[in-house]
C-alpha cells in the first residue's frame, strides 16, 4: 500500500509503497476514503524539517533538553548517533480520516466490514490506503454524513475539547484568538452552545468566514475592531472566555486574552502559540488559565488508547472516542458545518506536491483533503449518490374543483402575511375582479389585524384549523417561513383546498415525500408553487419568439443575490435551510420551463468562504444549464441576467427590463430587441396569480404540472447534496 512519509533530517517528503499493517485484536483495519491535512500542526512539521539543524534546535528546545541529558548520560558518541538515527527515518504524516472498515479485529463487535468510520491518532489515522485503528480511536460515521466531511472528526474533537474546558454557559461572550482550521470549529461550536463569539485573526477572509459560521464580530488583533466588539457586546466588563487557537512566536495573543477578559475569566490554550504570560495583568484578573490536551480524556494514555479501556461514563463523560462520536453528531444534525472549510481536495498520488504548494504559500488553505482512488468513489455513493423525485399519485375518487359561476367570487385564505406576502402577492389580488379575500391567519394577533385592514380580508384570526375547517374557502395561500411549508400545505391539501405555496415547497426529501402523502391520500393534487418567473410577459415573449429547437441547449443563468442585512431570518440556516434551498428553485424552474424538460442530475460546488454556488444541471436530451447563485457581486449590477443558446440563436434576458435576441439566418442576421419596460420591473406574479386564479375558478388543469413542481424540488435539494457530497447527483425517478 502507499503511504506519505516524510524524512526529518533531509525535509524530503514521499508516498511510499509499505507493508498492509495486519489487523490486531481490539481494532479494524480501515481502507482511507478522505483524510484530512492540518494546516497547523503538520505544516509546522513539514517546516521544520526543511530547517538546518540549528533551526530545528532553536524550534524544538524541549528536544534539545532531551539530548543534552542523552549526553550527560550516553556520552557524545552514542547520542549522536542516537539522534541522527532517529532523525534519519521516515516518520508517518496523518491524524484525521474517514474510511470503510475492511477487515475487523478479535473482542471488537460494535462495526462490521463495510461501515464507515471515523478514525483519529497520530499513529493510526496517517495518510495511507490504510491504517489498523484500535477501538477507542475510531467512532461509527451517522447515515447521511459525507465520508469528507466525517474525517474532520479528529480536528473537530479537539476544538470540542478545547469549548469544554472553557465551561461556556448560555448567553455567554467568548473570543477566539486565531482562526485557521482549529478556530472557526471553536467558532461553530460555541454559537451553537448559545455564546457569542468574536474572532481575532489577522487575514480578513478569515474573519470574514468566520462571521459567516457564526461569529459576532472579528477582526484583526492589532486594530481596534476587536476591542470595539467586545466592548459593546460585554458592556465593557469583558469576555468570559478567551481561547488560544494561534500558532507562532508572537505573545500577542496571551496579553490579548489578559486585556480584554473579564474578571476571574478563563484562558483555553488549544493551539501552540508562544505563553509568556504577563504576570501582572493575569493577577490583577486572577485569570483561570487551563490548557485542552488534544480530543479529550484518555489522550496519551495507552490503556485507553491501545488497550482498549474505556474510562465509566459516570466518571468520565466525555473521553477521546464520546468527543468524536459527539462532533460527528454535530455535523450530521447540521449544527457544524465543515464544508466552508474545504480549501482544497487532492488526489492522494498527489500529496507531495500539495504539501509543497502548502508550504511554499502557492495554496492559501484552511483545510485540505486527500481523496483516495481505492475507495473514495464508493464512499460518497454509499453516502448520497441520488435524490428521489417521487411520483405523483392520485387514486380515484379524489377531490375535484368543480366549475363557478361567473359571478361567484373566489374566496381565499392566506397564511401568513409577512413582506412577500403583502408587497408581492395581495396588492394583485385585493382589487381584482371575481376575488374575495376571505381570511387572513398569523402566528400574532396584530399582524393578522394589520393585513386585514390594509388590504380588506373580510375576517383575521390565528386559528389555522377553523379556516381549514371552513368549507366556502375555496383555495389557501401559504406564504409562512420556509421551515413551516410543507406541512401547511400537506395540512391543506388534506382538508381539500386548492394550494398556492411560495417556494420552497419542501427543505428534505421526507418533507417533500410528506406532501405527496397527502396527495395520494385526499386524492387533491391541486398544488401550486410559487415560481413566478416562467409567467414574466417578457419572458414568456421572447421565448416565443426563439421558437422550438432541434438540438441540445447551453443555459447560462447568473443571479447576482448580494448579501443579506445583518439578522434577517434567511440567515438561520438550521431551521430555515440554506439560501439557495429557499431561492434556487426560482430559477431551476425557470430553466427547466425554458429547456421544456425536468433535470436529471446536479452537480453543485462552492469556493470557501462564501456563499457563492455554481449549479450545471443536465437535461435528457444533453442540455445543461449553469446557474451562478452569487454574493459577493457589486450590488449596482442587475440580479438576473440569462442567456439560452442552441441552433444558432442566442437569448438574452437582461434582468426583466429587456430581453433580445439573435438569430443566424445563414444568409443573414436578424435581431428582435424588446422596447425596455417603462415601469418596474414585471417578474411574473399578476400573471401567475391569474392563472392560478383562472384554475380554480374553472376547476381546469393547474398551471404548472405537479410533477414538474416536485422535479423542480428535488433538484434544488440535490444541489446542498451535492455540495456535502462533491460529485454529481443523479435525479432517481420513482417508477
Amino acid at each position: 500500500m502507499k503511504q506519505v512519509v516524510q524524512n526529518y533530517k533531509s525535509g524530503e517528503l514521499a508516498v511510499l509503497d509499505v507493508p498492509v499493517p495486519g489487523c490486531k485484536p481490539g481494532g479494524v483495519l480501515v481502507r482511507s476514503a478522505y483524510s484530512l491535512i492540518s494546516t497547523g500542526t503538520e505544516l509546522m512539521k513539514v517546516s521544520e524539517a526543511g530547517m538546518s539543524m540549528l533551526g530545528k534546535a532553536r524550534s524544538r528546545p524541549d528536544q534539545v533538553a532531551k539530548v543534552m541529558q542523552s549526553v550527560a548520560t550516553n556520552g557524545v558518541p552514542a547520542t549522536y548517533r542516537k539522534v541522527m538515527g532517529k532523525l534519519d527515518s521516515y516518520t508517518p504524516l496523518g491524524y484525521s480520516l474517514c474510511g470503510v472498515v475492511e477487515q475487523v479485529g478479535a473482542g471488537i463487535d460494535d462495526v462490521k466490514v463495510g461501515d464507515l468510520v471515523a478514525c483519529a491518532g497520530n499513529e493510526h489515522a496517517l495518510h495511507a490506503e490504510l491504517n489498523w485503528v484500535p477501538k477507542n480511536l475510531y467512532a461509527p460515521v451517522p447515515d447521511g454524513l459525507a465520508p469528507r466531511h466525517a474525517a474532520f472528526g479528529t480536528v473537530g474533537s479537539i476544538a470540542m475539547q478545547g469549548v469544554r474546558q472553557g465551561e461556556p454557559q448560555l448567553g455567554e461572550v467568548a473570543l477566539v484568538i486565531g482562526l485557521g482550521l482549529i478556530g472557526q470549529l471553536v467558532v461553530q461550536l460555541l454559537a451553537a452552545s448559545g455564546v457569542r463569539v468574536v474572532g481575532a485573526d489577522p487575514d480578513p477572509v478569515r474573519c470574514e468566514l468566520a462571521e459567516r459560521l457564526g461569529a459576532a464580530a472579528c477582526g484583526d488583533p492589532a486594530s481596534a475592531a476587536v476591542e470595539t466588539a467586545v466592548a459593546e457586546l460585554t458592556d465593557g466588563h469583558g469576555v468570559d472566555q478567551v481561547y488560544l487557537a494561534a500558532g507562532g512566536g508572537s505573545n500577542q495573543p496571551v496579553e490579548l486574552a489578559a486585556r480584554l477578559c473579564r474578571d476571574r475569566g478563563r484562558v483555553v490554550d488549544i493551539g501552540k502559540c508562544r505563553l509568556d504570560l504577563p504576570w501582572n495583568a493575569y493577577y490583577e484578573k486572577e485569570l483561570d488559565v487551563r490548557f485542552s490536551r488534544s480530543y479529550g480524556p484518555g489522550r496519551y494514555d495507552p490503556e485507553y488508547e491501545l488497550e482498549g479501556r474505556d474510562y465509566p461514563i459516570g466518571y468520565v463523560r466525555w473521553t477521546e472516542r464520546r468527543n468524536l462520536a459527539c462532533f460527528l453528531d454535530l455535523l450530521a444534525r447540521g449544527s457544524v458545518d465543515v464544508e466552508p472549510l474545504v480549501s482544497h481536495i487532492a488526489d492522494f498520488d498527489d500529496a507531495v506536491e500539495t504539501y509543497r504548494r502548502l508550504k511554499d504559500g502557492e495554496m492559501k488553505a484552511v483545510a485540505v483533503l486527500f481523496r483516495y482512488p481505492e475507495h473514495a468513489g464508493e464512499a460518497e455513493e454509499a453516502a448520497a449518490p441520488t435524490v428521489a423525485v417521487p411520483a405523483v399519485k392520485r387514486p380515484g375518487g379524489g377531490v375535484s374543483t368543480p366549475a363557478r359561476a361567473a359571478k361567484t367570487p373566489v374566496r381565499l385564505a392566506f397564511v401568513g402575511a409577512g413582506n412577500y406576502a403583502t408587497s408581492m402577492l395581495l396588492p394583485h389580488l385585493a382589487q381584482r375582479e371575481g376575488v374575495e379575500l376571505s381570511t387572513v391567519v398569523t402566528t400574532t394577533a396584530l399582524s393578522a389585524a394589520n393585513a386585514q385592514r390594509k388590504f380588506g380580508f373580510a375576517e383575521a384570526t390565528t386559528d389555522l384549523d377553523a379556516v381549514l375547517g371552513d368549507k366556502s374557502i375555496d383555495a389557501v395561500f401559504v406564504v409562512t417561513r420556509h421551515s413551516s411549508h410543507a406541512e401547511l400545505t400537506r395540512r391543506a391539501l388534506l382538508a381539500g383546498k386548492t394550494v398556492f405555496v411560495e417556494k420552497p415547497l419542501a427543505l428534505t426529501e421526507d418533507e417533500l415525500a410528506g406532501v405527496l402523502a397527502a396527495v395520494e391520500e385526499s386524492g387533491n393534487d391541486r398544488l401550486q408553487v410559487g415560481f413566478n418567473r416562467r409567467f414574466a410577459p417578457l419572458l414568456q415573449e421572447a421565448r416565443k419568439r426563439f421558437g422550438a429547437r432541434t438540438g441540445p441547449a447551453s443555459l447560462r443563468y447568473l443571479v447576482n443575490a448580494g448579501q443579506l442585512q445583518h439578522g434577517s431570518w434567511y440567515l438561520q440556516q438550521g431551521t430555515e435551510g440554506s439560501r439557495f434551498a429557499g431561492e434556487g428553485g426560482h430559477f431551476i424552474d425557470t430553466a427547466s420551463w425554458l429547456l421544456e424538460a425536468d433535470p436529471v442530475s446536479v452537480y453543485a460546488v462552492a469556493p470557501p468562504g462564501n456563499e457563492d454556488l455554481q449549479v450545471v444541471l443536465r437535461y435528457p436530451d444533453g442540455s445543461t444549464a449553469t446557474i451562478s447563485y452569487v454574493t459577493t457581486g457589486a450590488p449596482g449590477f442587475p440580479k438576473e441576467t440569462l442567456d439560452l443558446v442552441a441552433d444558432g440563436k442566442v437569448l438574452r434576458l437582461d434582468d426583466f427590463v429587456r430581453a433580445s435576441l439573435f438569430v443566424d439566418g445563414g444568409v443573414g442576421r436578424k435581431r428582435w430587441v424588446s422596447s425596455r419596460l417603462p415601469k418596474a420591473r414585471d417578474k411574473g406574479q399578476n400573471a401567475e396569480l391569474a392563472a392560478f386564479i383562472k384554475a380554480v375558478r374553472t376547476g381546469g388543469p393547474m398551471p404548472v404540472p405537479l410533477q414538474s413542481l416536485v422535479a423542480t424540488t428535488a433538484a434544488t435539494l440535490a444541489v446542498q447534496t451535492g455540495l456535502a457530497g462533491g460529485a454529481p447527483v443523479t435525479l432517481a425517478r420513482a417508477r
